[in-house]
């Protein structure tokens, strides 16, 4: 198991949001508020542990600038190793023995299903799950104590489907997906994007997230000769479809979902000469994009990312992900109005604010049960070179 903890230090007491003295809720004082989350360290999927690293560091800043409303961050991670059931056995040690105020931005769709039950009984905030899976904000009335933060699945999928239609419209698309909540939510999204136009799926493969290799479910795609090749993978299965692209020949028009579109994790390891022309879409700002090199913001985020998380990859999008959620945190204990649970959920689900790193015309709001879904633009993206390249115009799609 691996763990973090940024202990904290004494804070001043504040009167102001949320700052009255400490609640009833475990987890908060005076001096410190307890949060918490599990990550996968480990597995599969551990190159979203880039994700906890840049948080740590984002917090580390925090404390040293006074904290939230005098209160210093104290942040607990364990690694679940993309498991659901060990995902669930975490959120129980954070509740029941760390006691936490919430729990934050835990990954992964099949480990957020997991302990929202759980968390929703005990009425502890599950707050920014790293999911796009639409059901985080479609059932938030049956799970109130749960909601998203990143585009879901749904809003990526539609832009997809907007840019083909208007480019490809009579594309023919090969998908490859995880077989799980992730991979479903986002085909169906795209289905539903392209209905009534000239575009057809003319073949899908599912993968395992446990599956060695996603080779043998490429070949079968490329064998379809399809001019779109739709990717819906993490990103140690997306890199291998990528590899495998190259090696077979074909040449369609990759489009690969955002979660393994990292530059860092996916594509320098496998080689930038194969992903010339991969297309992907954003909703926040690239660091080795030199369209940023002169961004106020961005050179603020750097020398931040290199003060207090050192060993984090300023070119990872997981390590801005990671910042990004650390402000929407901020965001909603800043705004609480007492230093309860139930106002920390309040908060979370009333934001409105738009994070400097984010794309220009793209913002964070959330309306109660009226609009649970935080981000719902993007804009796409295509590889040249050795970075990402943004085209077109942000497209606004809602998930609902």
């Amino acid at each position: 198991m691996a763990a973090s903890l940024l202990l904290a230090a004494c804070g001043r007491d504040s009167d102001d949001g949320g700052g009255g003295g400490a609640g009833s809720d475990p987890g908060i004082t005076e001096a410190t508020v307890k949060i918490g989350s599990t990550y996968p360290f480990s597995g599969p999927a551990s190159a979203y542990s880039a994700i906890p690293k840049s948080l740590n560091g984002f917090f580390k800043k925090l404390n040293e600038n006074g904290g939230v409303n005098g209160r210093k961050v104290e942040f607990v991670t364990y690694d679940d190793g993309y498991e659901p059931q060990r995902a669930l056995a975490n959120a129980r040690k954070l509740v029941e023995e760390d006691q936490v105020f919430a729990v934050v931005n835990p990954l992964g769709t099949a480990n957020n299903i997991a302990m929202r039950e759980y968390l929703n009984q005990r009425k502890v905030p599950q707050l920014f799950v790293a999911t796009g899976a639409t059901l985080f904000g479609s059932e938030q009335s049956k799970f109130p104590y749960t909601n998203g933060w990143q585009p879901t699945y749904v809003t990526e999928a539609r832009v997809y489907a907007e840019y083909l239609k208007a480019n490809k419209p009579n594309a023919k698309v090969a998908v490859l997906l995880q077989n799980d909540g992730f991979g479903k939510d986002l085909l169906a999204g795209f289905s539903k994007g392209i209905e009534g136009s000239g575009i057809t799926v003319v073949a899908q493969e599912t993968y395992e997230p446990t599956d060695p290799t996603v080779a043998p479910q490429v070949k079968k795609l490329a064998a379809t000769k399809a001019d779109v090749f739709l990717n819906i993978s993490t990103p140690k299965a997306g890199a291998q479809a990528i590899a495998t692209v190259a090696q077979t020949g074909w040449k369609p028009l990759h489009i690969i979902n955002s979660v393994a579109a990292s530059k860092a994790q996916v594509i320098k390891p496998v080689g930038f000469q194969y992903a010339q022309g991969l297309m992907t879409a954003q909703y926040f700002k690239l660091a080795d994009d030199e369209q940023w090199k002169d961004d106020p913001a961005m050179k603020t985020f750097l020398a931040d990312l290199a003060k207090y998380a050192p060993d984090a990859d300023p070119e990872d999008p997981y390590s801005i992900y990671g910042w990004l959620v650390g402000e929407a945190i901020v965001e909603s204990l800043t705004n609480m109005k007492e230093p309860t649970r139930a106002a920390l959920l309040e908060a979370s689900r009333n934001l409105d604010f738009t994070p400097s790193l984010m794309l220009p015309g793209i913002t964070v709001k959330t309306d109660g049960d009226a609009d649970p879904y935080p981000i719902e633009a993007m804009q796409l993206s295509t590889f040249s070179g050795e970075a990402y390249k943004l085209e077109g115009q942000v497209i606004q799609a809602p998930s609902a």
